[in-house]
């Protein structure tokens, strides 16, 4: 089928979709959030609010929904790892037929929970393999020996058709129109629907295709010509995680994407701080690709009305943590710098002091590996203004640096040390108040009577900060009287406690 008759047929379907759509959920919102630099007005489409915080129960249950009385009765299965298995399971449970729902070993749990909360009886999952699709060759093995009717998750009309009706929203939501939109793209069903919609509603609408930097199989079936499938696909945004994208999907995105732009999994994560400061909600990193595109672009974006669909919220509570890391390095707030100081009493704080007020410490990395010269690694929030102020201090007071935002033991925070040179060492966790200068101010009243060996702190976001330090000591009296040292020093912290030897053996292994 030529593209131009598939698109007739699918704006067709969507209309017929309305119906049976509203049957089951109501119209979810779209939200405005204004910037001023520069000006432009992005328009969220909320489909974290529907049924099951995404958009895909909508072509799940349009394609159910369609199925004849026999169809149901035998029942229906689906392969997934997340939100269409949990469209799926709730149109089962709607329309009372049976799903099996193959899904990797992989998947969390969570997302299990999810399904069999919404299908309830009606689902079966079934786990097999370590990816999608060894899961989905398992489930269309199972519908040719059973005669189930199989529901794709994407390369199916009447399952565009449903994913369609969110655009038809956007239309009669009478906001429009818009100059640019922004759709992410996994086996690229919303994609198709949304922009088959929008384009006969706002024919000077500009559509941008997003993707993940190692998820790119769209743009790579439009380069070829049809669909391939790519040797690897990063998983951080699982939701658009696809190897290989729809025949039908591939046909309407090559006709009506003008633009294709890719984000990285750190931008991905500052969208999400993003979207949680201007909207309060967290979308799942798929859900928010849209907006990382907006705000990596923003720069010619100034006076348009920019349109992007938050296209779900089904995560991982443990992936916040990633995320949260993650975040102020995609928005290029985050930077960090390994700084050369001499290995002695005082040196840190000396460091400390040179830096400008206005910098705010995120993460500090040291420990001890050498007797001579020293490497901590802090990890500054700052602007590009701030961050070329920082380094100007630095280089006044000579002290030598070079940027290490991006290596892998920065990442990880794999904190190196060698406890052969660390002499009659302490431990201590600290609990200080979270504000400028706190840290250098401990430091100060501590460092004449002792070395830093080992410092371990993050912010957490909390009032108070928390940090580890090791200290070691030139003499036997200093290391005794320290106690008497930290509790003179009570002015510049909250409370402290003193590591056991047992844990400081598992600390440094000595």
């Amino acid at each position: 089928m030529k593209s131009e008759s598939l698109q007739r047929e699918l704006r067709q379907a969507i209309l017929h979709a309305r119906r049976r759509i509203y049957e089951m959920g109501e119209a979810t919102p779209l939200d405005l959030i204004p910037l001023k630099e520069p000006d432009l007005e992005i328009f969220v489409k909320r489909e974290d609010l529907s049924p099951i915080h995404a958009y895909k129960w909508r072509g799940a249950y349009n394609r159910m929904a369609q199925l004849s009385d026999a169809e149901l009765r035998i029942g229906v299965i689906t392969a997934s790892a997340g939100n269409h298995a949990q469209g799926v399971a709730l149109a089962a449970q709607r329309l009372d037929t049976r799903a099996i729902i193959y899904m990797p070993l992989s998947t969390p749990r969570m997302k299990q929970v999810a399904v069999q909360r919404h299908g309830g009886e009606h689902v079966e999952i079934r786990l097999l393999g370590d990816s999608y699709d060894q899961a989905s060759a398992a489930a269309h093995e199972c519908a040719a020996q059973d005669g189930l009717t199989y529901i794709h998750a994407y390369d199916d009309l009447a399952v565009m058709a449903g994913q369609g009706t969110l655009a038809d929203e956007i239309v009669m939501s009478g906001k429009g129109p818009f100059d640019v939109a922004y759709l992410q793209i996994g086996g690229g069903g919303m994609a198709a629907a949304t922009a088959s919609w929008l384009k006969i509603n706002y024919p000077d609408i500009h559509i941008v295709g997003v993707e993940g930097t190692q998820q790119a199989s769209m743009a790579a079936a439009v380069a070829a010509g049809h669909p391939v499938t790519l040797d690897h696909v990063d998983v951080f945004c699982d939701g658009t995680a696809v190897r290989k994208v729809g025949r039908l999907t591939h046909q309407i995105c090559a006709d009506l994407i003008d633009a294709w732009v890719t984000v990285s999994n750190d931008e991905v994560s500052a969208a999400i701080q993003f979207l949680w400061e201007e909207l309060r909600c967290i979308p799942e990193p798929s859900g928010a690709m849209g907006v990382a595109a907006i705000l990596k672009q923003r720069a010619v974006l100034a006076n348009k009305r920019v349109l992007s669909v938050l296209c779900g919220a089904n995560m991982d509570f443990e992936q916040l943590a990633n995320i949260a890391q993650r975040a102020a390095v995609g928005a290029a707030r985050r930077r960090f710098l390994k700084i050369q100081i001499p290995e002695k009493p005082g040196a840190m704080y000396g460091l400390l002091d040179a830096m400008p007020d206005s910098v705010s410490i995120m993460d500090f990395q040291y420990g001890k590996t050498d007797a001579e010269k020293a490497g901590p690694v802090i990890g500054f929030d700052v602007a590009p203004m701030e961050f070329d102020v920082l380094c100007q201090a630095l280089e006044n007071k000579s002290y030598s640096y070079h940027e290490v935002t991006t290596e892998s033991d920065v990442g990880f925070r794999l904190i190196h040390y060698d406890s052969k040179l660390m002499h009659r060492p302490i431990f201590i966790t600290l609990e200080f108040h979270e504000r400028p200068g706190a840290l250098a101010q401990f430091l100060k009243a501590v460092s004449p009577h002792a070395n830093l060996c080992y410092f371990n702190y993050v912010y957490s976001g909390e009032r108070v900060g928390r940090a580890l330090l090791g200290f070691e000591f030139a003499d036997k009296q200093n290391h005794v009287s320290f106690e008497a040292v930290l509790e003179s020093a009570q002015h510049a912290y909250r409370t402290y406690e003193r590591v056991s030897s047992d844990t400081l053996q598992r600390i440094i292994g000595s």
